[in-house]
């Protein structure tokens, strides 16, 4: 039967002699997994066979193309794709309890009732786009699969699971599991990597046939052939998006998608139908705003549409797609910002000067309807020698794999490694090391002031500095996006201004911090850069889009533009710009909260506050004015949510630069209290002050002794020379944002309200019978003043570690509940008097465990700077790593504990307790979770001998073959960005 091939893509699907049947699975994801699937559905229909599709998408996607007894629907749900907050926005921990919800808890009512239905169909094959169910619905009704699909939500999922500590990780062994079970992939373009497939046949791209000519289009919308027109394709419009008639170009026509019946537009806004056929108005249209998915990609490129998107977070199918689409010359990138606040112009003008060049076949559905076809009569289509069991135990370290830092090498299995070729993953070279600068020399500069310090990671800094100049922006395909950006951002001619901040390891103190406890901090090796150039608004190098925002409002005014190395590592954007009157009303600072607002409008550019945030804290809090633009290149070795101080470390960095950009003095420790400002007020995670106040006031070999009340540096303590600390990473995801972290800091201010208003009441029954001691005759050795003066201190206590245990436990620890509902709370109480946290009435929060915490906590950080200064003995490394367990199991009793750092602690204890002749006594002592908790790394403590660093290594390799995740260690120390100072530097004359 031949097919018609309007897009001149196609041939035909040759029917087999027998007639088949196809169960076909559609993801709940989108409409771009059913618009590509109704095009291999459509060629198998069309080849005479009979095909169920299984899918939560509307029957008019499917019955407007296939008009035929032979196309069946049936509507289920069986996954539920990535939960998406608005259009631009994936919420990835409702993501996988969604997907719980939808596919795990009734997993085997699942199973069982598809494999009946696949049974009474009498499917010969079954086909998933891209359901992990139904591969092992199949393999139970005895069934071959097929998946066609450009990724695998074990892949998606993955990353989300790191997000989210070690909930939920047992989804992603149960999808690559359910994959394994499949025949073969067939892999369409712009793919991610796929770990649980191991046999593959790559398939040309998916497109819908067009219907209509362009001139028919326009002729039925009345548009005349010279006006140009942009589809807007957000996949279904979110309401509430105000579109405004100036957004557009002069002479503009917008062709609006998925908008509400209610919603009203402007006379240069089009709204079209809810079903009306997205090919034909792309083929007519002059270019694409919108987001990036599969469908829009690809029928961007078949009909050589310009497209214009917007940057999704947190779904890792789009930077494949993205390249796929800058490779042919299709794309450019519009900031979400820009979107929101109408500044469209420069995007559209400049996307209708691109050629897109994309040449290859657009037969994909066709193809792949041969092969499903051929596969459905028996033809084999793989060699065997990789089919059979799959090695699936590793598949979660692709999320790892994208939360790895630049610079250092995240451990992943072996057969993933020999495996880049096959699945389309390619090393990427580090932030110090880009498109080959060890060659180059930091001498290329000429120090103007301060010392490198004999610090490797400075002179690599200043090395890829030197690899920037005279960069050849002419082969984008050889070097990254951000390192193009980063190579117009600065003057050569011009000083700039660089400083560094080291991150942290949390020894003793953690969250203990907020309640006012001693900590103890060590500076690690790894650090963050950061360069500043200030220029005149006039003299500027300027994006295009900077530009043009510019010249839109009549002039130059100050711009800051901030390139951040490792973005291609990570999910987010890898330049941030704004002009900095956006700080401003008027002639005063905007508010915190709208600080926060303006970071938060963009998920993908929200790493810029801890950034741009130093700025505003410098205006709010200090009353400067920055009449100049800035520029700013940010280079971190610090691994992002390893509980290792990564923010606190780009903020220190930055304001450090910044100040010494602008000439402000400003000691160690008052911009420690400023960076706070920053993380509490502008990102808005509710930290202490250690992680801070380390990276400004730390000093190599050091552990910095510290009161956070609010920040008191109380010495510099030395450690030993028997002594050594190692961090090691769990490779589970931590975050002080996290809502865990402040649950627990709320819960811990409760406590501290009840025992406040407990003192209180305590001292009101007390005073009444002092008052008639006075009066009378009795003898003054029975009068308690000193008890009614301590009751006086804990009633207006500010410091929840200023309670001594002894005291918590004989007086308050009956009294504390175990858990306390928010309203209860509120209701009884008031308010909690934190100034970083809200209560939500709704909810429940744990309280004696967070408030118990702190009291003891403060007392074991005493304890262990006073066991530092104790004799060199085996008792006392065993009083410090005991000191350390118990720490880390009042980290669990908080709730902030995580499965990955609970295992590291484990090895250590079994490491410590093992009793042979060989091993001649423990080396290694004790350790605890850090930090925020809830991943993240352990401290450890051991002697400072070859011994223990075998044992972390054992450590290491016994964790991998548990988890399949080589855990980093952190080692080693390096000066706090007081002690390092700047640089001010400038390019050497030729």
């Amino acid at each position: 039967m031949r097919v018609p091939d309007v897009d001149g893509g196609g041939g035909e699907v040759t029917a087999p002699p027998q007639h088949l049947v196809f169960a076909y699975y559609i993801t709940g994801h989108g409409f771009g997994h059913a618009t590509r699937a109704l095009e291999v559905v459509r060629h198998l229909v069309a080849a005479g066979h009979d095909v169920h599709v299984v899918t939560a998408a509307p029957e008019f996607v499917f019955t407007t193309e296939i008009s035929s007894p032979s196309l069946h629907i049936r509507k289920v749900l069986l996954d539920c794709g990535a939960v998406q907050a608005d259009a631009l926005t994936v919420d990835r921990l409702a993501s996988l309890e969604k997907y719980h919800q939808t596919a795990v808890v009734p997993r085997e009512t699942i199973l069982k009732t598809e494999v009946e239905w696949l049974n009474t169909i009498k499917a010969d094959l079954v086909v998933s786009d891209v359901v992990p169910v139904a591969c092992r619905a199949a393999a139970e009704a005895g069934i071959r699969s097929v998946c066609v699909t450009n990724f695998s939500w074990d892949f998606i999922y993955a990353e989300y699971v790191v997000a989210a500590g070690h909930h939920h990780r047992s989804i992603v062994w149960q999808i690559a599991e359910d994959y394994s079970h499949c025949e073969f992939l067939l892999r369409l373009p712009g793919y991610c990597p796929m770990p649980a497939f191991r046999d593959v046949i790559d398939v040309p791209l998916v497109v819908r046939r067009l219907h209509r000519s362009r001139s028919e289009v326009r002729k039925e919308l009345g548009i005349a052939d010279d006006v140009k027109v942009v589809i807007f394709n957000f996949g279904g419009q979110p309401a509430g998006w105000e579109l405004k008639e100036e957004w557009l170009p002069d002479g503009w026509l917008c062709l609006v998608c998925g908008a509400s019946d209610t919603q009203a537009l402007p006379p240069n806004f089009i709204k079209l139908a809810k079903d009306a056929y997205t090919p034909d108005l792309m083929a007519a249209s002059d270019c694409m705003l919108g987001k990036i998915g599969y469908g829009t990609v690809s029928e961007a490129l078949a009909y050589k549409l310009p497209f214009v998107f917007v940057r999704r977070d947190y779904f890792n199918e789009e930077p494949f797609l993205r390249n796929m689409l800058e490779h042919h010359q299709c794309g450019i990138e519009m900031i979400r910002r820009d979107l929101l606040t109408g500044h469209w112009k420069p995007y559209l003008l400049r996307a209708i000067t691109l050629q897109p060049c994309y040449d290859g076949p657009i037969n994909g559905g066709e193809v792949a309807a041969r092969i499903l076809q051929d596969t459905a009569v028996g033809k084999k289509y793989i060699s065997g020698k990789l089919s059979g069991v799959r090695r699936l135990r590793d598949a979660i370290v692709l999320g790892y794999q994208l939360q790895r830092a630049p610079g250092r090498d995240v451990g992943i299995p072996d057969w993933y490694s020999l495996s880049e070729k096959e699945i389309s993953v390619h090393p990427t070279p580090t932030s110090h090391d880009m498109n080959g600068t060890a060659e180059l020399s930091f001498e290329d500069f000429e120090i103007l002031h301060g010392d490198t310090q004999g610090l490797t990671d400075t002179m690599s800094f200043l090395k890829s500095l030197s690899g920037l100049v005279g960069n050849d922006l002419r082969n984008p395909e050889k070097q990254t996006r951000e390192r193009a950006a980063a190579s117009v951002l600065f003057d050569w001619e011009e000083e700039i201004y660089v400083a560094r901040a080291p991150g942290r390891l949390d020894v003793m103190g953690g969250i203990a911090d907020y309640s006012g406890s001693l900590v103890l901090q060590m500076p690690i090796r790894e650090a963050c850069h950061v360069a500043v150039q200030r220029s005149d608004p006039t003299k500027q190098k300027q994006w295009k889009h900077t530009q043009a925002r510019q010249l839109a409002k009549g002039g130059a005014m100050p711009v800051l533009q901030i390139v951040s190395f490792g973005s291609e590592l990570s999910n987010r954007a890898p330049t941030f710009d704004m002009d900095l009157s956006d700080f401003m009303d008027g002639d005063k600072p905007i508010s915190y909260d709208q600080a926060k607002e303006y970071f938060s409008l963009d998920p993908s550019q929200k790493w810029a506050a801890y950034v741009a945030g130093t700025i505003f804290v410098l205006m709010t809090e200090l009353g400067v004015r920055f009449t100049d633009s800035m520029s700013i290149l940010v280079s971190s070795s610090v691994p992002e949510g390893k509980g290792v101080s990564s923010s606190a470390s780009v903020e220190v960095a930055s304001m450090s630069a910044i100040a010494a950009a602008y000439g402000l003095n400003i000691a160690p420790r008052d911009l420690a209290l400023l960076c706070q400002k920053v993380e509490n007020h502008v990102v808005g995670a509710p930290c202490g002050v250690m992680d801070q106040m380390t990276s400004a006031c730390g000093e190599a070999n050091k552990l910095l002794a510290m009161v956070c009340q609010p920040a008191e540096v109380k010495e510099l303590v030395n450690i030993p020379t028997h002594i050594r600390f190692w961090g090691l990473d769990s490779g589970i995801r931590h975050s002080v944002g996290g809502t865990d972290y402040g649950s627990v800091r709320v819960g811990t201010y409760m406590g501290r309200k009840m025992i406040k208003c407990a003192a209180s009441g305590l001292l009101a029954e007390l005073l009444p019978s002092c008052m008639s001691m006075q009066s009378g005759d009795t003898n003054p050795d029975d009068y308690e003043e000193h008890g009614v003066d301590l009751l006086k201190s804990e009633a207006s206590m500010e410091y929840l570690c200023n309670l001594p245990p002894h005291r918590y436990e004989a007086v308050y620890a009956k009294d504390i509940p175990e858990t306390i509902a928010g309203d209860a709370f509120l209701e009884k109480y008031g308010d909690h008097n934190d100034a970083v946290t809200a209560i939500d009435s709704k909810r429940s929060y744990c309280v004696k465990a967070p408030t118990r915490h702190p009291i003891y906590e403060n007392f074991r950080v005493e304890a262990f700077k006073a066991l530092l200064t104790a004799a060199k003995t085996d008792e006392q490394l065993s009083a410090l790593g005991e000191l350390m367990f118990q720490c880390h199991y009042s980290y669990n009793a908080c709730g902030l504990g995580s499965d990955g750092t609970d295992r590291l602690v484990n090895l250590v204890q079994e490491i410590r307790h093992r009793k042979t002749s060989r091993t001649g006594g423990p080396s290694l002592f004790g350790a605890k979770i850090t930090g925020g908790g809830s991943g993240g790394s352990v401290c450890v403590i051991g002697k400072n001998c070859l011994k223990s660093s075998e044992e972390i290594l054992e450590i290491q390799k016994r964790y991998k073959a548990a988890t399949g995740y080589l855990p980093i260690v952190f080692e080693g120390s390096s000066p706090g960005a007081g002690k390092f100072g700047y640089l001010k530097i400038r390019r050497r004359s030729v």
